[in-house]
Formats: C-alpha cells, sequence, structure tokens
C-alpha cells in the first residue's frame, strides 16, 4: 500500500469503466484519476498526476485500524474490482465499478459498495473533487439525501447514508461496517444546467453489471490454457471502447511518462489508425464480430474525405483537431513533467498508416463482414494517392518529434497497401487498375530491398541509409512482404534479438548514445515483445515463443494489466495505462501459440 508522500507506481492501479469513460483506482482504494463524462473529458480526480489537492476519492480502514493485509482482484471475469482490507478489527471489501451508461448520454455513475466480511470496522472516506484536471475547486451543497458539487458545466452528486462533513473543501466522514452490512456511495456526473437525474439503486447495478460483464465474457473463444490473460486483456479492451462511437482510446491516460523526469509524456486518450488491422485479428479471433464490426465502421468514418489529410490519430468520434497543451498547475506523476492535453501528432504525416487502413478493411472482406458500399471506393482513391506520394517522407509509427525520413516499416506499409487493393481485385472482383497497382507494387518492393536493407548488418534498418535497427522490423514477414524463411528476415530477427533485447524485453530502437545504457534508458515497448513472439512462432520456434510470451505475462500487475512498457532493469511499468496496443499484442500472441493459423500466420498469407 502506497504511503502518503511515497512514489506512485503505475502497476499499483486498477481500472474500471462504463465504455464512455474510466477510473483509476490505487492498492488503497483511491480514486486517484476519473474525467467525465468522456475518456477525454476535464479530469475532476487528478491526483495521479499531481497531489491530493487535485482530486481523488479514497475509502479505506480509519487511521486506528492497523491494516494487517490488503488484497484486491477482479469479481470474475468482469470489470467490478474488489479491494479486501483484513484488519485487527476484521475484514472489509470495498466493491468498486461504473454501472453501463443510462440511456441518456449525459449521466454517468460511479457505485462503491463497502461490505462487511467479519467483525466490525471503523472506515473512512476523504473525498475532493477538483474539475479542470484538478484546477477547479467546486461549489459544495449540502441536503440531507446528498452533496453536490458544481462548477460551469459539470456537477457531482454523491448520495451515501454516512454523514459528510466538509474540511477544507474536502468531504470526510467516519462509519463501522458489521458483517454481512452493505454501506453505499453513488457518484453521478450530470450536467449543471440539467435535470439532477435519479439515484441508481447500488445494489442492483451491482448485480446488473456483473451479469453483463459475465455474459459478454463467456463469448470468448481461446484455448483454456490462454484464456484468463486473454479474457482480460478483451475486458480491458472492451472497456478502452466508446459504446458509441466504436473509436478505442490508446490508454484512458495522459503523460503517465515513458522516462521519468524526461519529458517523454503524452496524451493517450484518443484512437490510432496504426492499430486497426491488429485490433480487428484480435477481436475476432476471440469471437467479437460485432465489436470488430463497429471498429472497422469507426474508421471508415475517420477517413472519409481527401487522402492527403489521413491523420494517425483521430479523437474518439473522428474528430481531427487535437490541440495540444500543457497544464502547469499538475506537478506531473512523480514529478515527471509537463502534463499535456491533445496531442500534437495528429499533424503528422505517416506513411504507414494507409497500409494499415487498407489491410485492415481487406482483412474485414476476407472474413465476411458486412459489406459498406463505400468502402471500395474509399481503397481506391487511398491507392490513387499513393501513386504520387509513395516516395515521400514521413514520420515514423513511433511519432518521433524529429525530422521526416524514409521509414522502413513506412514503406513496407504503403506496399501493403498496394498489395492489399490487388488481392482485392484477384479475390472477389472489384473493379481496379490491377496492372499498374501490380508495377507499382514491385517498384515499392525493389525500393525497400536495395535501400531499407543493409547488406553489412545482414538487416533491414530504421530508414534509408541508416545502421539503426526498429522493432517494427519485426512485422515484415507478419505482414508478408518477404517470407520468414528469407535469409534477410532471419538476419533482422537475429540483430534485433542481439541489439534491441534487454533481459528478454525489446526496445523499439536503440537511443542516440550507442553504448544504450538499459538503465538510464525510457522502457522496453511491451507490444515489440509481442511482435517478437509472433516472430519466433513463424519461424517454428514454439518453446522460445512460449517461454518469452510467459515473460511478458509475468509483468503484468496483479490485475492482469499491461501499461505501454516495462523498465527491465527498475521492474516496473511506465508509459499511459492501461494500454491497449500492448494487450492487443498480448491476444494476438496468444491466438499464434494456440492456433494452427494464428493472426501472424494468417496475416503473412495475405501478401
Amino acid at each position: 500500500m502506497r504511503q502518503q508522500g511515497r512514489q506512485k507506481q503505475i502497476e499499483d492501479y486498477g481500472l474500471i469503466g462504463n465504455m464512455r469513460t474510466a477510473a483509476l483506482i490505487d492498492r488503497d482504494a483511491s480514486i486517484d484519476w476519473l474525467c467525465l463524462p468522456r475518456f477525454d473529458s476535464d479530469a475532476c480526480c487528478a491526483a495521479l498526476l499531481g497531489e491530493h489537492d487535485n482530486g481523488y476519492w479514497k475509502i479505506s480502514p480509519d487511521s486506528g485500524e492497523e491494516i494487517r493485509s490488503l488484497t484486491r482482484g477482479y469479481r470474475g471475469e468482469t470489470l467490478v474490482l474488489e479491494t479486501l482490507f483484513e484488519t485487527n478489527s476484521g475484514s472489509v471489501a470495498v466493491i468498486d465499478f461504473m454501472p453501463l451508461s443510462r440511456e441518456e448520454d449525459a449521466v454517468v455513475d460511479v457505485i462503491r459498495i463497502v461490505e462487511g466480511r467479519e467483525g466490525c470496522v471503523k472506515m473512512c472516506t476523504n473525498v475532493a473533487f477538483r474539475f479542470g484536471y484538478g484546477h477547479i475547486t467546486p461549489w459544495l451543497h449540502a441536503r440531507q439525501e446528498d452533496i453536490t458539487a458544481f462548477a460551469g458545466p459539470d456537477a457531482l452528486r454523491l448520495e451515501t447514508p454516512v454523514s459528510l462533513a466538509e474540511h477544507d473543501d474536502t468531504l470526510r466522514g467516519s462509519f463501522t461496517v458489521r458483517p454481512g452490512e452493505r454501506i453505499p456511495f453513488v457518484l453521478t456526473w450530470y450536467r449543471s444546467f440539467g435535470q439532477m437525474p435519479e439515484t441508481r439503486d447500488a445494489n442492483q447495478a451491482l448485480e446488473r453489471t456483473e451479469q453483463w460483464w459475465r455474459e459478454w465474457s463467456a463469448r470468448c473463444e481461446v484455448d483454456e490454457a490462454f484464456r484468463e490473460p486473454v479474457v482480460r486483456s478483451l475486458i480491458t479492451l472492451k472497456a478502452l471502447t466508446h459504446i458509441e462511437t466504436g473509436g478505442m482510446v490508446g490508454a484512458v491516460t495522459t503523460s503517465l511518462p515513458e522516462r521519468l523526469g524526461a519529458g517523454l509524456n503524452w496524451d493517450y486518450r484518443y484512437t490510432w489508425l496504426r492499430d486497426a488491422t491488429f485490433t480487428l485479428y484480435a477481436l475476432l479471433s476471440s469471437g467479437y464480430r460485432h465489436e470488430a464490426y463497429a471498429w472497422r465502421e469507426w474508421l471508415l468514418r475517420a477517413v472519409a474525405g481527401d487522402p492527403a489529410n489521413l491523420q494517425p490519430i483521430y479523437g474518439l468520434a473522428g474528430e481531427r483537431r487535437l490541440f495540444e497543451h500543457e497544464l502547469e498547475w499538475l506537478g506531473g506523476f512523480n514529478g515527471s513533467r509537463p502534463v499535456r492535453i491533445g496531442n500534437a501528432a495528429y499533424l503528422q504525416r505517416q506513411m504507414d498508416i494507409y497500409g494499415e487502413l487498407m489491410d485492415g478493411l481487406h482483412f474485414g472482406r476476407v472474413h465476411d463482414m458486412e459489406p459498406n458500399e463505400d468502402m471500395w471506393s474509399i481503397q481506391c482513391r487511398l491507392i490513387e494517392y499513393l501513386k504520387e506520394h509513395w516516395q515521400e517522407k514521413g514520420m515514423s509509427l513511433w511519432e518521433h518529434r524529429g525530422p521526416a525520413r524514409h521509414y522502413t516499416h513506412s514503406k513496407v506499409m504503403v506496399w501493403v497497401a498496394v498489395d492489399r487493393a490487388i488481392h482485392s481485385v484477384e479475390e472477389f472482383g472489384l473493379p481496379g487498375d490491377v496492372a499498374s497497382w501490380r508495377e507499382l507494387r514491385q517498384r515499392i518492393h525493389d525500393e525497400i530491398c536495395e535501400k531499407g536493407f543493409n547488406r553489412e548488418r545482414n538487416a533491414f534498418v530504421q530508414y534509408y541509409g541508416a545502421d539503426a535497427l526498429d522493432a517494427s522490423l519485426l512485422l515484415l514477414p507478419q505482414v508478408g512482404f518477404l517470407p520468414i524463411d528469407d535469409s534477410r528476415i532471419r538476419g533482422t530477427i537475429d540483430a534485433i534479438q542481439e541489439e534491441l533485447v534487454h533481459e528478454g524485453f525489446v526496445y523499439r530502437y536503440r537511443h542516440h548514445d550507442k553504448a544504450h545504457d538499459p538503465s538510464e534508458s525510457e522502457g522496453a515497448f511491451l507490444v515489440c515483445g509481442f511482435w517478437l513472439v509472433d516472430a519466433l512462432v513463424l519461424l517454428g520456434r514454439q518453446d522460445e515463443a512460449l517461454a518469452l510470451f510467459d515473460k511478458l505475462l509475468s509483468v503484468r500487475n496483479d490485475l492482469g494489466l499491461l501499461a505501454e512498457e516495462y523498465h527491465p532493469v527498475k521492474r516496473c511499468q511506465l508509459g499511459n495505462f492501461p494500454q491497449a496496443f500492448s494487450h492487443v499484442g498480448l491476444i494476438n500472441s496468444a491466438h499464434n501459440l494456440s492456433e494452427r493459423m494464428g493472426p501472424a500466420q494468417d496475416r503473412s498469407k495475405r501478401g
């Protein structure tokens, strides 16, 4: 349990959510991050990126109760989190969840139930709501049945039988829990200028929420040996997906650092095109066709318009302007500034996203997803654009904020775009100038093999003319660019294992220092580790792949959640949390390990 003043750990947090927004809860049952009413809305609890005065809500045993043990876990295959405190006086559970949204979009509930298990335990709660990412202290209004907090457009109502008193803009309450007793706390966000909604019955909402998640999880199709990590990852992905738009956020947080104190803090509460095919494979391979269809429809809506204006990142509903700015009043996670809102990477030109989009749409067609009458015309326009612009420089999928280059992975994904268009004509009889497309595909392939391959290193390199490696090159055989038994592919995998792997964990690339001291660098990128698992499966090195997969599973937190990165020297997770890309990688690798034709094998046959 983290004491006041002790450094935070990303892996200390658990997730609850309702597919509109989410909350992060520390081990000591403190809600330290909560954005309402949407994932990308302002936070009303922002202690994760600052201090308690920036907003939090804690329920725990009274300071006079000695905590002998603290355990937590999800209640079965659900997103209902239970934290169990055992004290000298007895034991008590704090049950946290967000029920599915009401029909009205403008209402969101967070419910906490304190349940006595043994003995009589004295409890306390401390609540400090701060709107505007911890910057605005709301007005509080106490009535007999509840307390409301409001400022500007935001209003919160907290209803509980516990008597709460205000002290220095913080609500505090003390109460005793006996065996079998349940004490509810129901927090509701609504528009301050709207009508106050009815309060939900906490126990009834708990029963319905658990039932919904259990029924949803029961649909999962996966080898039983991999069920636990895959189901938890799928629940996480579902929680990160907006129920109305189908868009999936990269994570529920902003500015959790990739490297402490280095300024590598970004807002991930948006949707990335680079995730397209990986996500479709993860969902369809696991039996979630409805979710895959919703994701594909989001893709089509987001990319509508001029192909020249395709962005790497969009808002949840396909919003295009994600202006980046800094919040100077927040000290950052463990003092790691700046705290950024918005993401300027939406302005970047990334050529790889054309390939991801085309591959994802082709994959949906191959797997008989419901047709969209506009889809092929969109794809043809994308190919016509690439015919004129494929030789231009761009940024990499890692969104470096440096000079534009001819990144090898990006060029390969352009090749993928043209290749999938050709296959669509050949396999489905769609109209297209397939002769010129074949010629274009060959020109791109030849240039990549000439300029993106370093003969001295016997490996494909990060960008044309470089000698640096990049973990994204592990995807070359998976997308079908070259077969897995090609000597250039084997040389690339061997070089990456030798140079970018530390204690089994895969870094995206080397940093500017040639020594690449792992203790001083950012963390290893977890999805890259799963890409190496997939490459080893394609190579037929099943035992080695399984051992690496198990190692990656071992760094999940106690709730089965993964951030963006793991630091193999400092033994901690880094980056935004929980990270969709990491969990998508886990799901696909599990299917690759358990199936004769998993996502990696299937995708490699498309080329």
